[in-house]
Protein backbone atom coordinates (compact mmCIF):
# COMPACT_ATOMS: atom_id res chain seq x y z
CA UNK A 1 0.00 0.00 0.00
CA UNK A 2 1.31 3.50 -0.82
CA UNK A 3 2.75 5.38 1.91
CA UNK A 4 0.08 8.57 0.96
CA UNK A 5 -2.81 6.08 0.80
CA UNK A 6 -1.79 4.25 4.36
CA UNK A 7 -1.78 7.45 6.01
CA UNK A 8 -4.77 8.37 4.79
CA UNK A 9 -6.59 5.17 6.27
CA UNK A 10 -4.90 5.50 8.90
CA UNK A 11 -6.21 9.15 9.86
CA UNK A 12 -9.70 7.85 8.52
CA UNK A 13 -9.64 4.69 11.16
CA UNK A 14 -8.11 7.34 13.72
CA UNK A 15 -11.32 9.93 13.04
CA UNK A 16 -13.98 7.09 13.32
CA UNK A 17 -12.35 5.61 16.54
CA UNK A 18 -11.15 8.64 18.02
CA UNK A 19 -14.15 10.50 17.74
CA UNK A 20 -17.71 8.65 16.33
CA UNK A 21 -16.73 5.19 18.39
CA UNK A 22 -16.21 7.31 21.59
CA UNK A 23 -19.72 8.79 21.21
CA UNK A 24 -22.56 7.44 23.43
CA UNK A 25 -24.56 5.53 20.27
CA UNK A 26 -27.60 6.94 21.95
CA UNK A 27 -25.99 10.42 21.12
CA UNK A 28 -25.05 9.99 17.85
CA UNK A 29 -28.09 10.84 15.85
CA UNK A 30 -29.15 13.28 18.21
CA UNK A 31 -26.07 15.25 17.80
CA UNK A 32 -25.74 14.75 13.67
CA UNK A 33 -29.04 16.22 13.82
CA UNK A 34 -28.08 18.99 16.03
CA UNK A 35 -25.63 19.97 13.79
CA UNK A 36 -27.67 19.93 10.87
CA UNK A 37 -30.59 22.28 12.42
CA UNK A 38 -27.91 25.05 13.61
CA UNK A 39 -26.43 24.79 10.29
CA UNK A 40 -29.48 25.38 8.39
CA UNK A 41 -30.88 28.28 11.16
CA UNK A 42 -27.25 29.76 10.94
CA UNK A 43 -27.61 29.63 7.30
CA UNK A 44 -31.27 31.40 7.26
CA UNK A 45 -29.73 33.98 9.73
CA UNK A 46 -26.47 34.19 8.43
CA UNK A 47 -26.42 38.45 7.98
CA UNK A 48 -26.85 38.91 11.83
CA UNK A 49 -24.39 36.12 12.27
CA UNK A 50 -21.86 37.86 10.40
CA UNK A 51 -22.79 41.32 11.90
CA UNK A 52 -21.72 39.94 15.50
CA UNK A 53 -18.74 38.05 14.38
CA UNK A 54 -17.71 41.52 12.86
CA UNK A 55 -18.43 43.17 16.18
CA UNK A 56 -16.51 40.43 18.06
CA UNK A 57 -13.61 41.04 16.10
CA UNK A 58 -13.15 44.43 14.99
CA UNK A 59 -14.86 46.55 18.33
CA UNK A 60 -12.81 46.11 21.25
CA UNK A 61 -15.58 46.28 23.38
CA UNK A 62 -16.97 43.19 22.26
CA UNK A 63 -13.74 41.08 21.79
CA UNK A 64 -14.13 39.25 25.36
CA UNK A 65 -17.43 37.30 23.32
CA UNK A 66 -14.80 35.54 21.41
CA UNK A 67 -14.03 33.19 24.19
CA UNK A 68 -17.47 33.01 24.88
CA UNK A 69 -17.78 29.54 22.21
CA UNK A 70 -14.27 28.41 24.35
CA UNK A 71 -16.42 28.57 27.89
CA UNK A 72 -19.29 27.22 26.68
CA UNK A 73 -17.79 24.00 25.31
CA UNK A 74 -15.68 23.68 28.30
CA UNK A 75 -18.77 24.14 30.11
CA UNK A 76 -19.91 21.79 28.61
CA UNK A 77 -16.93 19.12 28.49
CA UNK A 78 -16.87 19.13 32.21
CA UNK A 79 -20.61 17.68 32.17
CA UNK A 80 -19.53 14.78 30.06
CA UNK A 81 -19.85 12.36 32.28
CA UNK A 82 -23.16 13.21 33.25
CA UNK A 83 -24.38 13.57 29.67
CA UNK A 84 -23.31 10.17 28.73
CA UNK A 85 -25.10 8.66 31.90
CA UNK A 86 -28.58 10.02 30.39
CA UNK A 87 -30.17 10.03 26.59
CA UNK A 88 -31.29 12.93 24.50
CA UNK A 89 -34.77 12.71 23.98
CA UNK A 90 -36.36 15.29 21.19
CA UNK A 91 -39.14 17.93 22.76
CA UNK A 92 -42.21 19.32 20.72
CA UNK A 93 -42.24 21.91 23.45
CA UNK A 94 -39.16 22.87 22.17
CA UNK A 95 -40.16 23.94 18.88
CA UNK A 96 -41.72 27.04 20.59
CA UNK A 97 -38.08 27.74 21.39
CA UNK A 98 -37.39 28.44 17.93
CA UNK A 99 -40.36 29.84 16.63
CA UNK A 100 -40.13 32.75 19.29
CA UNK A 101 -36.23 32.94 18.11
CA UNK A 102 -37.16 33.18 14.45
CA UNK A 103 -39.87 35.34 15.37
CA UNK A 104 -37.73 37.78 17.44
CA UNK A 105 -35.18 37.85 14.61
CA UNK A 106 -38.12 38.58 12.11
CA UNK A 107 -38.58 41.50 14.36
CA UNK A 108 -35.17 43.01 14.10
CA UNK A 109 -34.87 42.91 10.74
CA UNK A 110 -38.24 44.67 9.88
CA UNK A 111 -37.68 47.24 12.53
CA UNK A 112 -33.88 47.68 12.06
CA UNK A 113 -32.99 46.86 15.57
CA UNK A 114 -29.44 44.99 14.87
CA UNK A 115 -29.90 44.07 18.82
CA UNK A 116 -33.08 42.09 18.79
CA UNK A 117 -32.19 40.90 15.46
CA UNK A 118 -28.66 38.94 17.00
CA UNK A 119 -30.62 37.71 20.52
CA UNK A 120 -33.22 36.31 17.91
CA UNK A 121 -30.58 34.53 15.56
CA UNK A 122 -29.12 33.22 19.02
CA UNK A 123 -32.37 32.85 20.73
CA UNK A 124 -33.59 30.50 17.54
CA UNK A 125 -30.44 28.22 18.24
CA UNK A 126 -30.68 27.74 21.95
CA UNK A 127 -34.39 26.59 21.00
CA UNK A 128 -33.02 24.03 18.18
CA UNK A 129 -30.52 22.38 21.77
CA UNK A 130 -33.74 22.20 23.67
CA UNK A 131 -36.57 20.92 20.97
CA UNK A 132 -33.64 18.04 19.70
CA UNK A 133 -32.00 16.91 22.92
CA UNK A 134 -34.39 17.24 25.12
CA UNK A 135 -35.45 19.09 28.80
CA UNK A 136 -33.47 16.28 30.17
CA UNK A 137 -29.83 17.13 28.62
CA UNK A 138 -30.38 20.56 28.76
CA UNK A 139 -31.03 20.56 32.57
CA UNK A 140 -28.16 19.21 32.77
CA UNK A 141 -26.53 21.82 30.29
CA UNK A 142 -28.65 24.96 31.59
CA UNK A 143 -25.47 27.19 32.08
CA UNK A 144 -24.11 27.12 28.71
CA UNK A 145 -26.94 26.75 27.26
CA UNK A 146 -27.64 30.36 28.76
CA UNK A 147 -24.49 31.63 28.49
CA UNK A 148 -24.87 31.51 24.79
CA UNK A 149 -26.68 34.94 25.37
CA UNK A 150 -23.82 36.33 26.01
CA UNK A 151 -22.84 35.74 22.23
CA UNK A 152 -25.07 39.27 20.96
CA UNK A 153 -23.35 42.00 21.16
CA UNK A 154 -24.46 44.37 23.50
CA UNK A 155 -23.60 47.68 25.84
CA UNK A 156 -23.77 50.44 23.28
CA UNK A 157 -27.12 51.69 24.83
CA UNK A 158 -25.78 52.03 28.37
CA UNK A 159 -22.34 54.32 26.98
CA UNK A 160 -24.12 57.84 27.68
CA UNK A 161 -25.11 56.87 31.26
CA UNK A 162 -21.63 55.45 32.08
CA UNK A 163 -20.28 58.75 30.77
CA UNK A 164 -22.54 60.59 32.75
CA UNK A 165 -21.48 58.53 36.02
CA UNK A 166 -17.82 58.86 35.34
CA UNK A 167 -18.08 62.13 34.39
CA UNK A 168 -19.79 62.71 38.39
CA UNK A 169 -17.57 60.52 40.03
CA UNK A 170 -14.63 62.31 38.81
CA UNK A 171 -15.42 65.85 39.41
CA UNK A 172 -16.05 64.90 43.05
CA UNK A 173 -13.24 63.64 43.79
CA UNK A 174 -11.43 66.04 41.69
CA UNK A 175 -12.66 68.75 44.29
CA UNK A 176 -12.61 66.59 47.33
CA UNK A 177 -8.78 66.59 46.29
CA UNK A 178 -8.54 70.55 46.37
CA UNK A 179 -8.24 71.01 42.17
CA UNK A 180 -10.93 73.86 41.19
CA UNK A 181 -13.17 72.68 38.17
CA UNK A 182 -16.58 73.20 36.77
CA UNK A 183 -18.49 70.25 34.86
CA UNK A 184 -20.68 70.75 31.94
CA UNK A 185 -22.14 67.53 31.28
CA UNK A 186 -19.08 65.22 30.45
CA UNK A 187 -16.66 68.39 29.90
CA UNK A 188 -14.66 69.01 33.21
CA UNK A 189 -12.90 71.93 33.46
CA UNK A 190 -9.95 72.40 35.36
CA UNK A 191 -6.83 75.20 35.64
CA UNK A 192 -4.60 73.04 32.88
CA UNK A 193 -7.14 72.29 30.63
CA UNK A 194 -10.60 70.77 29.59
CA UNK A 195 -11.29 67.19 29.95
CA UNK A 196 -13.97 65.06 28.42
CA UNK A 197 -15.39 62.24 29.01
CA UNK A 198 -14.92 60.30 25.98
CA UNK A 199 -17.22 57.06 24.59
CA UNK A 200 -14.21 54.52 25.15
CA UNK A 201 -13.37 56.19 28.61
CA UNK A 202 -16.65 55.55 29.71
CA UNK A 203 -15.65 51.79 31.17
CA UNK A 204 -18.43 50.21 29.18
CA UNK A 205 -16.04 47.42 27.70
CA UNK A 206 -15.07 46.54 31.56
CA UNK A 207 -18.25 46.22 32.75
CA UNK A 208 -19.97 44.00 30.19
CA UNK A 209 -17.04 41.99 30.04
CA UNK A 210 -16.76 41.88 34.21
CA UNK A 211 -20.79 41.01 34.42
CA UNK A 212 -20.04 38.11 31.65
CA UNK A 213 -17.14 36.86 33.90
CA UNK A 214 -19.37 37.38 37.15
CA UNK A 215 -22.00 34.99 35.96
CA UNK A 216 -19.71 31.89 35.35
CA UNK A 217 -18.12 32.47 39.04
CA UNK A 218 -21.41 33.23 40.23
CA UNK A 219 -23.01 30.15 38.96
CA UNK A 220 -19.84 27.91 39.12
CA UNK A 221 -18.53 28.71 42.70
CA UNK A 222 -21.43 29.52 44.71
CA UNK A 223 -24.62 27.78 45.65
CA UNK A 224 -26.28 30.40 47.67
CA UNK A 225 -28.37 32.96 45.50
CA UNK A 226 -27.54 35.74 48.09
CA UNK A 227 -23.89 35.34 47.29
CA UNK A 228 -24.43 35.01 43.63
CA UNK A 229 -25.86 37.79 43.50
CA UNK A 230 -23.84 39.85 46.09
CA UNK A 231 -21.04 38.56 43.54
CA UNK A 232 -22.77 39.78 40.14
CA UNK A 233 -23.72 43.36 42.22
CA UNK A 234 -20.12 43.64 42.97
CA UNK A 235 -18.73 42.73 39.64
CA UNK A 236 -21.11 45.76 38.15
CA UNK A 237 -20.59 48.44 41.10
CA UNK A 238 -16.51 48.24 41.59
CA UNK A 239 -15.71 48.71 37.68
CA UNK A 240 -17.53 51.59 37.93
CA UNK A 241 -16.38 53.33 40.89
CA UNK A 242 -13.39 52.16 39.87
CA UNK A 243 -13.10 53.92 36.39
CA UNK A 244 -14.59 57.06 38.19
CA UNK A 245 -11.58 56.74 40.03
CA UNK A 246 -9.25 56.27 36.68
CA UNK A 247 -10.71 59.18 35.09
CA UNK A 248 -9.67 61.06 38.33
CA UNK A 249 -6.62 60.18 38.43
CA UNK A 250 -6.04 60.73 34.87
CA UNK A 251 -7.35 64.61 35.77
CA UNK A 252 -5.13 64.61 38.98
CA UNK A 253 -1.88 63.51 36.99
CA UNK A 254 -2.14 65.94 34.33
CA UNK A 255 -2.38 68.97 37.43
CA UNK A 256 1.42 68.00 37.96
CA UNK A 257 3.12 65.81 35.17
CA UNK A 258 1.08 67.90 32.23
CA UNK A 259 -1.99 66.84 30.23
CA UNK A 260 0.06 64.66 27.36
CA UNK A 261 2.22 62.68 30.24
CA UNK A 262 -1.58 62.16 31.87
CA UNK A 263 -2.92 60.74 28.52
CA UNK A 264 -0.38 58.54 27.90
CA UNK A 265 -0.59 57.37 31.06
CA UNK A 266 -4.09 56.89 31.01
CA UNK A 267 -4.14 55.37 27.76
CA UNK A 268 -1.47 52.36 29.41
CA UNK A 269 -3.42 52.09 32.44
CA UNK A 270 -6.84 52.06 30.99
CA UNK A 271 -5.70 49.55 28.43
CA UNK A 272 -3.36 46.95 30.44
CA UNK A 273 -3.65 47.26 33.91
CA UNK A 274 -7.15 48.52 34.70
CA UNK A 275 -9.17 45.34 33.84
CA UNK A 276 -6.56 43.35 35.29
CA UNK A 277 -6.54 45.10 38.67
CA UNK A 278 -10.28 44.90 39.15
CA UNK A 279 -11.11 41.28 38.17
CA UNK A 280 -7.87 40.12 40.84
CA UNK A 281 -9.68 42.57 43.62
CA UNK A 282 -12.93 40.80 42.93
CA UNK A 283 -12.06 37.50 42.77
CA UNK A 284 -9.18 37.47 45.76
CA UNK A 285 -12.24 39.20 47.56
CA UNK A 286 -14.53 36.25 46.66
CA UNK A 287 -11.99 33.97 47.07
CA UNK A 288 -12.74 32.60 50.82
CA UNK A 289 -16.66 32.53 50.45
CA UNK A 290 -16.34 30.06 47.04
CA UNK A 291 -18.78 27.12 47.75
CA UNK A 292 -18.43 24.61 45.09
CA UNK A 293 -15.69 23.22 42.83
CA UNK A 294 -15.89 24.19 38.87
CA UNK A 295 -16.75 20.88 38.48
CA UNK A 296 -19.57 20.11 40.81
CA UNK A 297 -21.50 23.29 38.91
CA UNK A 298 -25.26 22.56 38.14
CA UNK A 299 -27.30 19.41 38.43
CA UNK A 300 -26.06 15.56 38.21
CA UNK A 301 -27.78 12.90 36.31
CA UNK A 302 -28.52 11.33 39.58
CA UNK A 303 -30.31 14.31 40.75
CA UNK A 304 -32.52 14.47 37.53
CA UNK A 305 -32.99 10.76 37.82
CA UNK A 306 -36.30 11.28 40.02
CA UNK A 307 -37.84 14.66 38.84
CA UNK A 308 -41.05 14.16 38.24
CA UNK A 309 -41.51 18.08 36.50
CA UNK A 310 -38.70 16.19 33.84
CA UNK A 311 -40.98 13.35 33.41
CA UNK A 312 -44.10 15.57 32.52
CA UNK A 313 -42.17 17.45 29.48
CA UNK A 314 -40.79 14.44 28.22
CA UNK A 315 -44.26 12.63 27.85
CA UNK A 316 -44.20 15.10 24.40
CA UNK A 317 -41.33 13.41 22.63
CA UNK A 318 -40.88 13.53 19.27
CA UNK A 319 -38.34 11.69 17.06
CA UNK A 320 -35.23 13.45 15.66
CA UNK A 321 -35.92 13.35 11.93
CA UNK A 322 -39.59 14.36 12.47
CA UNK A 323 -38.11 17.24 14.79
CA UNK A 324 -35.44 18.48 11.97
CA UNK A 325 -37.88 18.68 9.46
CA UNK A 326 -40.25 20.83 11.77
CA UNK A 327 -37.38 23.29 12.49
CA UNK A 328 -36.86 23.10 8.54
CA UNK A 329 -40.34 24.22 8.20
CA UNK A 330 -40.07 27.14 10.71
CA UNK A 331 -36.78 28.39 9.15
CA UNK A 332 -38.10 28.15 5.71
CA UNK A 333 -41.30 30.30 6.55
CA UNK A 334 -39.32 32.94 8.33
CA UNK A 335 -37.20 33.37 5.60
CA UNK A 336 -39.96 33.96 3.24
CA UNK A 337 -41.90 35.82 5.39
CA UNK A 338 -38.41 38.24 5.52
CA UNK A 339 -38.28 38.16 1.84
CA UNK A 340 -41.84 38.83 1.33
CA UNK A 341 -42.17 41.68 3.93
CA UNK A 342 -38.51 43.17 3.96
CA UNK A 343 -36.69 42.22 1.05
CA UNK A 344 -33.39 43.69 2.02
CA UNK A 345 -33.69 41.74 5.13
CA UNK A 346 -31.59 38.75 4.07
CA UNK A 347 -28.89 40.77 2.13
Amino acid sequence: MPPEVAQKSASATWLKSGIFDSTPSAWRSPLCVLAAAITLLAAVTAREWGEMIHQWWNIDTYNHILLVPFIVGWLVWVKADELAKVTPRPWGWGLVLVIAGLGLWLTGRLTGINLIAHAGAVGAVQGAIVAILGPRVCALIALPLAYLAFLVPFGDELVPHLQDVTAHIAITLTLWSGIPAVIDGIHIDTPVGLFVVAEACSGVKFLIAMVTLSLLVSFTRFKSWDRRAGFVLASIVVPILANGVRAWGTIYIAQFAGVEFAAGFDHILYGWIFFAVVVVTLLAGAWKLFESETEDYGYTAADLRGAEWLSRFEAGRESTLVMLGSIAAVALAACIAAILLAPSALT
